[in-house]
């Protein structure tokens, strides 16, 4: 059995940050992922802002030597994010003049905007609007390490993706295992929620059979995996006995399993 974990926590992978700003950015983007995976669309917007402001004063520091204070309001934050952008090629790199700052002041904007979790109209856009938060907010946070280290994005991103799994009040990680705590789930829906918790990365059949505690591994192959690989609820690969969530499962937990946020 074997559950991937990554070779270097995010609060190691951002080391070279401040601790004040680091403690407070990593704080609000696992607060934005949980958000956004508990299908809280109104938090990830609160979340969102608060990860821009961090990182905001945290690029003032990088290229100045000064930041608008914690506790103090930026008065215009369009206008601090351009103000960035006129500071000298010798102050930081491009990534901390520009890019960053051109990506939070267009994240905060959505935020102030739409409001991620506003009301009204034929299409309710609320998700979609904290998915492309949640991926901003990803990409800032590679682009930090990246600064870091000397590897590609892709890796960056599979930082990422090992210490922010998706936290579900469903799922509990204890002594190298997952468990399912809420009561009375079929088989599958088990399956279905281990798998949302580590929606990018395959898992073993032998470990999700012992997490769902099934009484035999051969029945739960062929009765829970291969039906639901048929319904194409999951990828099933017999070969190499390794599973991964699809876009319909995904869809089924967050429409279906989600909503039954209470433990029981």
């Amino acid at each position: 059995m074997s559950i991937p974990k990554p070779e270097i926590e995010l609060a190691d992978a951002l080391a070279g940050i401040n601790g004040k700003f680091r403690s407070r950015l990593i704080k609000s983007y696992n607060g934005l992922k949980t958000a956004f995976a508990e299908g809280n669309f109104d938090a990830c917007g609160l979340r969102s802002g608060r990860f821009c402001e961090v990182l905001l004063r945290w690029a003032q520091a990088e290229l100045r030597g000064t930041h608008t204070l914690f506790g103090e309001k930026i008065p215009n934050f369009k206008a601090e994010c351009e103000a960035l952008e006129q500071e000298p090629k010798t102050a930081g790199h491009e990534s901390i003049r520009i890019l960053i700052p051109r990506a939070i002041s267009f994240l905060y904007t959505l935020r102030n905007k739409r409001g991620i979790g506003h009301e009204g109209g034929d299409v309710d856009a609320n998700k979609i609007d904290a998915a492309t938060a949640v991926r901003i907010a990803d990409w800032c946070i590679c682009e930090l390490i990246r600064l870091q280290y000397p590897i590609s994005l892709e890796e960056a991103q599979a930082i990422c993706d090992g210490v922010a799994e998706r936290q579900l009040p469903q799922i509990w990680e204890v002594l190298g295992r997952k468990r399912v705590l809420t009561k009375g789930l079929t088989y599958q829906d088990q399956t279905l929620l281990l798998l949302y918790s580590s929606p990018d990365s395959a898992v073993p059949s032998e470990d999700l059979f012992v997490w769902a505690e099934h009484s035999n591994q051969a029945s739960y192959r062929n009765k829970v995996l291969k039906k639901m690989h048929g319904n194409r609820l999951i990828e099933y690969d017999q070969e190499n006995q390794m599973v991964i969530i699809s876009p319909l499962g995904i869809n089924k937990v967050e429409n279906e399993l989600l909503d039954r946020k209470k433990i029981s």
